[in-house]
C-alpha cells in the first residue's frame, strides 16, 4: 500500500481540498471497518503510518501465550510462532502481527471502499460547508455554466453555484462563460449535496460593491444607514459620515464620478441616488426624494409617520418617479408614508386641525387652535359620514349646524344619537361666543305673580340712577321733571316734549 496510495491521498487531497490529516483518519477507519469484518471485532487492531506518509500497514495486538496453548488466535499468538517475529519475545508479552489485506474477503474490502468514499464526501461538503458560509454577503465570481427553467448555475471552482431567476436583474443578459459576479446569498445543506445560493439583486449586493469600489466605507470612515432597490431601475443609498471633514455623498460619488460610474456598470446603468442621512425625519425626507428639490415637508401624522412633502409643479413629477417609483423607494428607505403635493394642490387642500397644527409649528406660530375650527369635518374624531351627510344637505360650517333645530337636523337622516354625539364634539373642541342682545321682553315667570329676579334688579339699576336735571326758566335754580314748582322762586314747572324730526 505504498506509492500507490500516497499518489492517491495526494490526488483527493488536491482536486477536493480535503487536509491531509482528513483523508489519513478515513483510512485508518477504513482498514480497520474492513479488520472488524473479517475478524468479528476490531478491539486489537492498529493502523500505523510511516514518517512520509508513504505506507501504512494495520497489526492485529496479540498476547504471547505458552507453546500449543491459543484459544483464540485473533488475540493470542503461541511463544513458538512469537521468536520468528521477535526473538525476545516472551510469555506474557503483547506484540504487533502485521495483516495482510489480502486475507479481506471482498466483501469487506468492497464494504470498506464504500464506507471510505463515504466518509471523503462528508468530510468534503463538510470542509466546503465551513468555508463558504463563512463568506455569505460577500462577493465571488465565477463563470456561467448552464441554464435550466430559468436558473443560471455557476462555475465557482471549487463548486458549483445557483443564480435562480427571482435573483437575477432585468436589465442582465447571460451567455456561456459570461464572468458572473454575485453575493452569496445562502449556502445551506441538502441531501443531494451543497447548494450555494448566489443573487445579483440584494441590497446587500449593493452594498458589497461599494464596500469594494470606497474604500471610506470599508474601513467604516463612512456608513451605510440603509440601502433600498428596485433591481434593475432604481437604488437609493443613505450614507452618513463618522469624520467631519469627510463629505459621505462626496466620497461615494468620486473624482469626476468615477467610483459610482464603476458600481453602475457593475449593475448594467441601473440608476443609484446617493443622498445624505439625517436623523431629523423633514431633512431625511427632503434628501431621499432627490433628484427632486423639495420646498417643504410637513410632519401630519408623527405617530403612524405620514408626512407631505410640498415640491414646484415643475418638480412633481421628478419626485413621483416613474410608475411611482421614486416616491416608493422614498418610503422605504426614511420608513415613512410620503404624500407629494404642488404648492398648488397643497393651497387647496382642505387640512384637518392637526395637520394645520403642524403647519402653524413648523412656521414658528402658537395660536389658540380650538377656535380656528370652523367646518364640521374639521373637528378631531369626526365621524366621515356624518360630515358628508351634512355637507350633501348644504351644512358644511358648524355655525348653521348650531342654528337648526333638532327635527331640521333629524330630517337630513341623521338620528338623535349621532347628533348628541356631535354636539358634545363642538362642546369639546370649540369655544362657542353667544352675542348678548337687548332683549325689549319684560322676563316674567308665567306660573307666578311676583317679578322675576332679573325684573328687581332692573328697578334698582333705574332707582340708583340720578334723575335728569334743567334750569328754571325764570330764576336759573337747578329742577327736575318730577318738580310742580321752582323749589327757589315758586312759580309753577310744566315739561313738554317735542318729536325729533326724522
Amino acid at each position: 500500500m505504498g506509492t500507490d496510495m500516497t499518489q492517491a491521498i495526494r490526488q483527493i487531497t488536491q482536486e477536493r481540498g480535503i487536509s491531509m490529516d482528513l483523508i489519513m483518519k478515513t483510512i485508518e477507519d477504513t482498514l480497520i471497518a474492513a479488520y472488524k469484518h473479517r475478524f468479528g471485532h476490531a478491539d486489537n487492531a492498529v493502523v500505523q503510518f510511516d514518517e512520509d506518509n508513504m505506507e501504512v500497514s494495520i497489526f492485529a495486538k496479540k498476547k504471547v501465550v505458552e507453546q500449543d496453548g491459543v484459544y483464540d488466535p485473533v488475540i493470542e499468538i503461541d511463544l513458538g510462532e512469537a521468536k520468528e517475529l521477535n526473538q525476545e519475545a516472551e510469555e506474557g508479552d503483547e506484540i504487533l502481527v502485521e495483516v495482510d489485506p489480502k486475507e479481506f474477503d471482498r466483501i469487506a474490502v468492497q464494504s470498506a471502499k464504500q464506507k471510505a468514499h463515504q466518509s471523503i464526501r462528508d468530510i468534503q461538503k463538510d470542509t466546503l460547508y465551513s468555508e463558504y458560509k463563512d463568506k455569505e454577503g460577500e462577493i465571488i465570481i465565477g463563470y456561467y455554466q448552464r441554464e435550466r427553467n430559468g436558473t443560471i448555475y455557476v462555475d465557482l471552482g471549487k463548486m458549483e453555484g445557483v443564480l435562480p431567476k427571482k435573483y437575477q436583474s432585468p436589465r442582465e443578459i447571460y451567455h456561456a462563460n459570461d464572468r458572473i459576479k454575485a453575493l452569496i446569498a445562502e449556502v445551506k445543506k441538502e441531501s443531494s449535496g451543497l447548494q450555494i445560493v448566489l443573487s445579483r439583486t440584494h441590497p446587500e449586493f449593493v452594498r458589497a460593491i461599494f464596500e469594494l469600489e470606497v474604500p471610506e466605507i470599508y474601513d467604516k470612515t463612512i456608513e451605510i444607514h440603509k440601502i433600498v432597490r428596485e433591481p434593475g431601475f432604481r437604488t437609493k443609498l443613505a450614507v452618513y459620515s463618522n469624520r467631519e471633514d469627510v463629505d459621505p455623498v462626496g466620497a461615494c460619488v468620486g473624482l469626476k464620478g468615477a467610483r459610482i460610474q464603476a458600481v453602475i456598470k457593475e449593475l448594467e446603468g441601473e440608476k443609484i441616488d446617493i443622498l445624505k442621512y439625517d436623523p431629523d425625519p423633514r431633512k431625511f425626507i427632503k434628501n431621499a426624494l432627490s433628484p427632486a428639490e423639495v420646498r417643504d415637508v410637513i410632519i401630519m401624522d408623527e405617530g403612524k409617520h405620514q408626512a407631505l412633502a410640498i415640491v414646484n409643479d415643475s418638480m412633481l413629477s421628478l419626485a413621483i418617479g416613474k410608475q411611482g417609483l421614486n416616491v416608493r423607494l422614498a418610503n422605504r428607505l426614511v420608513d415613512w408614508n410620503i404624500d407629494v403635493k404642488t404648492e398648488s394642490q397643497f393651497a387647496e387642500m382642505d387640512i384637518a386641525a392637526e395637520s394645520r397644527r403642524a403647519v402653524s409649528e413648523l412656521f414658528g406660530e402658537t395660536e389658540n387652535y380650538d377656535e380656528e375650527f370652523s367646518r364640521i369635518s374639521e373637528l378631531p374624531g369626526v365621524d366621515s359620514r356624518i360630515a358628508e351627510m351634512l355637507l350633501d344637505s348644504g351644512i358644511d360650517f358648524i355655525e348653521d349646524f348650531l342654528s337648526l333645530s333638532q327635527e331640521e337636523l333629524e330630517s337630513k337622516g341623521l338620528t338623535s344619537e349621532e347628533l348628541d354625539s356631535l354636539r358634545k364634539l363642538i362642546e369639546e373642541w370649540v369655544e362657542i361666543v353667544e352675542d348678548d342682545e337687548n332683549d325689549e321682553d319684560d322676563i316674567y315667570d308665567e306660573d307666578q305673580d311676583e317679578p322675576s329676579a332679573s325684573d328687581d334688579d332692573d328697578e334698582e339699576d333705574e332707582e340708583e340712577q340720578a334723575p335728569e336735571e334743567y334750569e328754571c326758566p325764570e330764576c336759573g335754580a337747578k329742577i327736575t321733571v318730577e318738580m310742580t314748582t321752582c323749589p327757589s322762586c315758586g312759580i309753577g314747572l310744566s315739561f313738554e316734549y317735542e318729536e325729533e324730526e326724522q
